[in-house]
């Protein structure tokens, strides 16, 4: 299948390098697939900053948050008998495991849709709390009856689970919940009720039994989920094969609730695709693409912090035009224009 992806010729459009480190001794070292919300006549972007400390020969540091959101840097001698570091990524230190970037949430507006700026008035959103000590990532934003909701991965030595804060001014926060307990992630909520009632895509995992699936659940209040039914999983030797997960809001369309998801295979290339749900009631299954709609093909999204990954949790729909905002390579921000009946032409009736 042709990829139907339209890139900006700007891509990418924010490097790691435009965003300046939350503190003197941090460095940023990679950009991640962002939010993307409207507001006040502007497009913005809720980028995921991922930073760490610069390295020194000898020793190596896990950058936390206390319960006040302050950072905390534990530092640790690389022959310390009690540190486990098999994987770059996350090291085990006296029987709790440590991430060594720490991520938080920036935010970005633009005029055009293409070039984003930050502003003072709207300060970063940081991990705060024992279930955000290691930070929040990759934040998908909702508006529905006025009220923001983002809705994101909460990472901690207790495990990984989906956050949840609200807004109505995007400078006033409503205290962080843990909307979906460990191990979940990749929550996405649809943008208005259902038969009185709020849904949310969700993907927990287990490594036991199942695989990487992707879940619907219900909600009267947005406080008590449940109802939960799993409705797309993996495809063996397909270019989903390994774990799939939802992107933004599902898309309201005449043919039902477009949404677009990432899939990845064995390999961890990382690709999208899409799948429709009825409208009336999202747990059916309508249709799914085949092959995906965009596939790692730049240099950008081939080579980064880790390549051959596209990336998305945001996107603006206008009319038939949809504008996806997503993460390349795991460095980078880049953007790609879609139309709606394009990729409802390519969404195969599930029989």
């Amino acid at each position: 299948m042709k990829d139907l992806a339209r890139r900006f010729q700007t891509n990418p459009i924010l490097l790691p390098q435009d965003i300046t480190p939350n503190g003197k001794s941090l460095q940023v070292v990679c950009l991640l697939n962002p939010g993307v919300f409207r507001f006040e006549g502007k497009t913005w972007l809720l980028v995921r900053v991922a930073e760490n400390i610069a390295s020194k020969e000898g020793f190596v540091f896990f950058p936390t948050m206390d319960e006040q959101g302050k950072l905390e840097i534990v530092t640790v001698p690389l022959n310390d008998q009690e540190l486990i570091a098999t994987d770059a990524r996350v090291m085990n230190y006296r029987g709790l495991d440590y991430l060594t970037t720490i991520s938080h949430l920036r935010l970005l507006s633009s005029d055009d849709g293409i070039h984003f700026s930050e502003s003072e008035a709207y300060p970063g959103l940081f991990g705060k709390g024992e279930l955000e000590r290691f930070g929040i990532e990759d934040c998908r934003v909702v508006e529905i009856e006025g009220i923001f909701y983002l809705t994101y991965t909460a990472v901690s030595a207790s495990g990984v689970g989906v956050g949840l804060r609200k807004t109505t001014d995007w400078k006033n926060f409503s205290l962080p919940v843990m909307m979906l307990p460990p191990h979940n992630k990749d929550c996405a909520l649809f943008d208005e009720k259902i038969g009185g009632k709020l849904f949310a895509l969700h993907r927990p995992s287990s490594k036991e039994i199942g695989g990487n699936f992707i879940w619907l659940c219900s909600s009267p209040d947005g406080e008590h989920w449940g109802n939960h039914k799993c409705i797309i999983k993996t495809r063996p030797g397909m270019w989903d094969s390994a774990r799939v997960g939802a992107g933004a809001a599902p898309i309201k369309t005449e043919k039902g609730w477009l949404a677009i998801y990432h899939g990845a295979d064995e390999a961890n290339r990382y690709c999208l695709g899409a799948f429709l749900l009825d409208y009336d009631n999202p747990a059916i299954v309508l249709g799914r693409t085949i092959e995906p709609i965009m596939v790692p093909k730049e240099p950008y999204e081939l080579s980064g912090f880790f390549g051959k990954v596209v990336f998305t949790n945001g996107h603006v729909v206008e009319g038939d035009k949809l504008t996806v905002y997503y993460g390349a390579a795991d460095e980078f921000v880049c953007g790609a224009v879609f139309s709606i009946s394009e990729i409802l032409a390519v969404t195969v009736a599930v029989g």
